[in-house]
């Protein structure tokens, strides 16, 4: 079960330094085996570039000069093995794991924390060594072209950074490009002293040092253990060395690439070839550094015998002036050679340490500030510090500096070699390399403790406690020290300080994993779970949190380790006083005092003093500057801790707020689930509902179907008596209301799912707003109301919206104000600006409690004043989710007593080319030959609908009452078009429409025409298997049009002259429970325009109802018939807008005729 997030996660963004990994290379984490991906020989080339330092001249000079060929000799033999031996495991154990020397040293004994003093150990080798290159460098530099010695330590750091910026990349194509010229100016040298001055070998073996006068003798009689200990303790000081090479060893393959891979002497050759590389990559440096020794150490004696200054003959600008003169008569041209051969070794070995500085820079300040602006600014910062001690001289100290340097060195890369090479191997340790921060303890007893106690023991050997043999060989002291002592306090702590907790065994099986801080994709070995964020952690992003508060190994925290080691190590009573404040507080007084001791030292060593008065007082000026800076430091330590302790506490502070809101947050998670459980409850009734009622429906309009649709018939047939006229147009008007009811019901559901389209059609304003004027005008003079309208002075001809639903908006609006208004008036107001119209309804009715209209809105809701008023309440909820839908918006004010305002606002697109529409014309019948249409519906009243409208028009009308029967019936009569209901028992109208297209019916159109249009949404490719759709209950209207367009048919009017019969056409077959029947064309023209014009008068379109009774005068006029008086009459009762008299005259007219 995952544990609780503690902290909130924020996303990590580092700068393009840091991750751009061209920059980066990897500082802070393992390199990952996508980017390991360079052969044994390309990392052999650049790594032995390594050794190109002439410091290895200087030092095989300088012990020489100091101690004479013979103890130099054995030093260097002797330290070499040394150097060998201890390099191997490192090199190994960091080329198949793919960390640089700092990750080695976390998980090879020291910890998280514990490697830190040892980065601040490797970063202080690299930039002393770069600054001893260096200042070779610059002593070239002014031995060739007098470049005074300051510039020329500014210009030998600057040369540098621009190589190593782009990492081991760059410095890999420099170390390539400059090996030849290295080569032959190293080796040239010596051959020509052989070949010229060969009996300089002969005097370099019998010098005997400085201090003897260069007095000659034998191998048995110069030998001093002394001297022997104190030359190989400078030698020593070159042990860290092995940390550059690990630092491009880590490139190899995991594997160990592909060299090699198969059979036969070239495979063999191959491995042999990829073993070797990776030998002098590793440890095999000093194969090749150990000639070099003692190509100092000659060249030291060579310059010496001619004549080169004793305090100079050690410096290699002068060792090579003497060298290269062997090769080249002029000294100039010598000097000049040695210039560039000095210039471009010191360049080869100072990248490779500005860039060993540049990763070890990073890993210490990255866990002393958890912060890292990038590897970048550690090489920039690396290099000052080396400038700047160059121009403190350094290279004056070499000696002494390396030989005090290389006790801690040694006693670092000892405690490292022994847990490679002993605790490893004898199970005193678990293997791997574990480098993650969320999986070590912060210290390390192993790595730690024997480092320390060798320190320790070596530097009491150096001040010469233990007599003059053991103060020459410290640097041993401390690395035989380091070798038993790792191993025993391995043992006897059983190794349990090494892993805090284990890494995930199943993230092993991954490609990559995300890392929840940073959110980039990360190799499982570079990854960790975080109980502080319960998600996985890359190796960068854990190293820089400083927010989690170790909460993956509270056990494994230092402050916790150092309290277990109080309570262990000091009786309870003296225990309770080391509170963490004042332990803390020693510790950082101890670091601080520690430094100022050794920068007080450092200038003790570097002032040179001539006698021993003065040797004293400098002594103590140096002791009373130490206690006053002393005094400083306990004050600068004491705020530190405070600063510190506050920190501490704000931080505590911050996790308990954050705790206490990651509990609201999982109170809030809990209650949105309740919320969202209510949410869906509520969703799945509303979705219920909608299913209710669109089943319902369905069911109401099936039988409303055929009850519009023989109304509409009866009102066309001229054989229903006048008496039952009336009672018919009563039916049909109850039909169309019940189906208004339906549809509103139906608009609700729709409009909540999201499901309800807007259409866009062209309207005409003007004739729009006088139908709706002329309707509502007679209804409320016909209840004793005045209506106005006003209509605004600029009105667009043609405007674009959908006409349906703006109709259905103001109807229900004006509507509503006519039916709660008993006196008074109605006025309807438009205003136009810029294509945003405002409807506004006015009335003088009953008005609208405050406290109702906040409901008058919702469905089913209707307020008090509207108790005992016919209707549903549906109105106001479906337009204002109309108008909503539209875009607009609808308000309302209202007075109880005094009346409503409600403002509608809507879009209304303007057209600038308004077409005149034609105006329907009545039809019985069509030319051409009869066509055959066939209408499937399990409903049987709903097919003699269908036929009942059809026949009487020259169509054969086919019937089916299922899916089956009507494919049956299709094969055999091939029909013209098809008529089919969606919702049939077995098969649906979507399969049958299907099923007739892959039965060869692809040029009939195909109707669908259902209750259940709009409400079922049809399968996956049914779209394209039908023409056309059509809601019951239908407009016969509707219908014809669709006929016409589907069919192509040309309708004959009314009015026009007698139809001739279509040609009749054999009956189709009867099929299971199909009906055909055939009927020919009769209607009477007259009946038609009178039905028609009855249609226009009672919607109020006056004028379509003028233009309707002009096209009538016009055809009997064309007939020769005069014009009938009852035809004057409803002209006048037209032009007088007497609504009520023109329906009478009508009605009159429909009676006789």
């Amino acid at each position: 079960m995952a544990g609780q997030q503690r902290i909130l996660p924020v996303r990590r963004e580092y700068n393009r330094w840091v991750a751009n990994q061209t920059l980066e290379d990897y500082a802070l984490r393992f390199t990952a085996k996508s980017a390991r991906k360079w052969s044994a020989p390309r990392v052999a080339q650049t790594a032995i570039g390594a050794i190109s330092f002439l410091a290895l001249e200087a030092i095989g000079g300088a012990i020489t000069l100091a101690h004479g060929v013979v103890n130099a000799t054995a030093a260097i033999l002797a330290v070499s093995v040394i150097l060998l031996v201890t390099g191997l495991p490192i090199a190994r154990t960091a080329a198949k794991h793919g960390v640089d020397i700092d990750l080695l040293t976390r998980g090879a004994g020291f910890g998280y924390i514990g490697s830190t003093v040892t980065s601040l150990i490797y970063a202080s080798f690299t930039f002393i060594l770069f600054a001893i290159e260096a200042s070779i460098m610059s002593g070239a530099l002014e031995l060739a072209f007098g470049i005074p010695l300051w510039l020329s330590y500014i210009l030998s750091a600057l040369a540098v950074i621009p190589l190593v910026i782009y990492g081991i990349t760059a410095i890999s194509r420099f170390q390539l490009w400059t090996q030849p010229f290295w080569i032959v100016l190293n080796v040239a040298p010596f051959a020509f002293i052989a070949w010229k001055d060969p009996a300089q070998f002969a005097a370099w073996w019998q010098f005997g040092g400085v201090s003897r006068g260069g007095v000659p003798g034998t191998a048995f009689e110069e030998f001093d253990l002394v001297r022997f200990g104190l030359a190989s303790s400078v030698i020593l000081a070159l042990m860290p060395q092995i940390g550059e090479q690990v630092d491009f060893l880590r490139f190899l393959p995991a594997e160990g690439g592909k060299a090699g891979e198969g059979r036969g002497l070239r495979a063999a050759l191959g491995r042999l070839g990829q073993r070797l590389g990776t030998f002098f990559a590793g440890a095999g440096w000093v194969v090749l550094g150990l000639p070099k020794l003692f190509a100092g150490s000659l060249l030291a004696v060579i310059a010496l015998r001619l004549g080169v200054p004793a305090e100079h003959a050690g410096e290699p600008a002068h060792m090579f002036q003497v060298a290269f003169s062997y090769m080249l008569p002029s000294k100039e041209a010598a000097t000049v050679l040695t210039a560039a051969f000095v210039v471009v070794s010191q360049l080869k070995i100072n990248v490779m340490n500005a860039y060993a500085g540049s990763l070890a820079w990073s890993n210490f300040f990255s866990r002393l500030t958890h912060s890292h602006p990038g590897r970048v600014v550690w090489l920039v910062f690396n290099v000052s510090i080396a400038l700047l001690l160059m121009e403190l001289g350094i290279y004056e100290a070499l000696e002494k500096t390396l030989g005090l340097f290389a006790i801690v060195a040694v006693a670092w890369l000892g405690a490292i070699t022994a847990d490679l090479a002993i605790n490893k191997p004898l199970g005193l340790a678990p293997p791997g390399i574990e480098f993650m921060r969320a999986h070590l303890w912060d210290i390390n007893p192993v790595g730690v403790g024997s480092m320390a106690i060798a320190t320790a023991l070596a530097l009491v050997a150096a001040s010469g406690a233990f007599g003059e043999i053991a103060r020459a060989f410290a640097p041993f002291v401390a690395l035989a020290t380091a070798l038993v002592t790792a191993p025993l306090i391995a043992w006897a702590t059983d190794g349990r300080y090494y892993l805090a907790r284990k890494p995930k065994s199943e993230w092993r099986a991954q490609d990559t994993i995300r890392c929840s801080v940073c959110e980039h994709p990360f190799e499982p070995e570079d990854t960790a779970h975080c109980p502080a964020y319960d998600a996985p952690i890359c190796s960068l992003c854990c190293s820089l949190d400083a927010r989690c508060g170790d909460l993956c190994k509270p056990q494994a925290r230092i402050s916790a380790q150092a309290r277990g080691a109080v309570a262990a190590l000091l009786p309870e009573r003296i225990g309770r006083l080391l509170r963490p404040r004042l332990a803390e507080y020693v510790a950082v007084l101890t670091a601080i005092s520690v430094a100022i001791g050794v920068v007080l030292f450092a200038i003790h060593a570097r002032s040179a003093v001539g006698s021993a008065e003065a040797e004293a007082a400098l002594t103590r000026a140096l002791w009373s500057a130490f206690f006053v800076l002393f005094i400083v430091a306990g004050v600068v330590a004491w705020f530190f801790v405070l600063a510190h302790e506050s920190r501490r506490v704000a931080q505590e502070e911050s996790a308990r707020q954050t705790g206490l809101l990651l509990d609201e947050i999982a109170a809030h998670e809990r209650t949105d689930a309740e919320l969202q459980k209510a949410k869906e409850a509520a969703e799945a009734a509303n979705f219920a509902k909608s299913r209710y009622l669109v089943g319902l429906s369905h069911e109401l309009r099936t039988p409303l179907n055929a009850v519009l649709g023989y109304a509409q018939i009866l009102e066309r047939d001229a054989g229903v008596p006048p008496t039952r006229a009336n009672a018919v147009r009563v039916i049909r008007r109850s039909a169309e209301h019940l189906s208004g009811l339906i549809d509103g019901l139906l608009d609700i559901s729709r409009i909540e799912a999201g499901r309800l389209e807007l259409a866009r059609n062209e309207i005409r304003l003007p004739d729009f707003l006088d139908q709706l004027v002329d309707m509502f005008r007679l209804q409320a003079e016909a209840k004793g109301l005045a209506f106005r309208f006003t209509r605004p002075t600029r009105l667009p001809e043609l405007v674009v919206t959908d006409e349906k639903r703006l109709k259905q908006i103001l109807v229900n609006l004006i509507s509503n104000a006519i039916k709660f208004t008993d006196r008074g008036s109605v006025h309807l107001d438009l205003n136009m600006r810029h294509e945003i119209a405002t409807f506004t309804v006015t009335d003088t009715g009953r008005g609208i409690a405050e406290a109702d209209i906040a409901h008058i809105f919702e469905p089913f809701e209707r307020g008090r004043t509207a108790k005992g008023a016919p209707g549903l309440g549906l109105g106001l909820t479906i337009s204002k989710m109309l108008v909503t839908l539209m875009g607009g918006d609808i308000r309302v004010d209202s007075t109880p007593g005094e009346g409503s305002r409600f403002r509608v606002r809507v879009h209304l697109g303007v057209r600038a080319d308004p077409v005149a529409a034609p105006l329907p014309r009545p039809r019985r019948g069509h030319t051409g030959p009869r066509r055959t249409i066939m209408v499937v519906d399990d409903d049987a009243d709903h097919r003699g609908v269908v036929r009942a409208a059809l026949e009487p028009l020259g169509f054969t009308v086919a019937e089916a009452e299922d899916g089956p029967s009507a494919l049956t019936l299709a094969a055999e009569i091939r029909p013209d078009l098809f008529l089919l209901d969606i919702s049939m028992p077995g098969m649906d109208g979507w399969e049958v429409a299907r099923r007739l297209r892959e039965a060869g019916h692809g040029a009939a159109p195909i109707v669908i025409l259902s209750a259940n249009v709009g409400d079922t949404a049809p399968p996956a490719g049914a779209e394209a298997a039908h023409d056309e759709v059509l809601a019951k209950p239908f407009d016969l209207a509707r219908l014809f049009d669709i006929l016409q367009t589907r069919l192509g048919l040309e309708w004959l009017d009314a009015e026009g002259p007698e139809a001739p019969r279509p040609v009749p056409q054999p009956p189709p077959p009867a099929a299971s429970a199909p009906a055909v029947a055939d009927a020919g064309v009769g209607a009477a023209p007259d009946r038609v325009e009178i039905a028609e014009m009855l249609q226009l008068a009672r919607i109020g379109y006056v004028r379509g109802l003028d233009q309707k009774l002009t096209a009538v005068e016009a055809r009997l006029v064309a007939a020769g018939n005069g014009p009938d008086p009852r035809l004057v009459e409803l002209r006048r009762a037209l032009a007088a807008f007497d609504l009520g008299r023109v329906v009478s005259e009508l009605e009159s007219f429909d009676v006789d005729v």
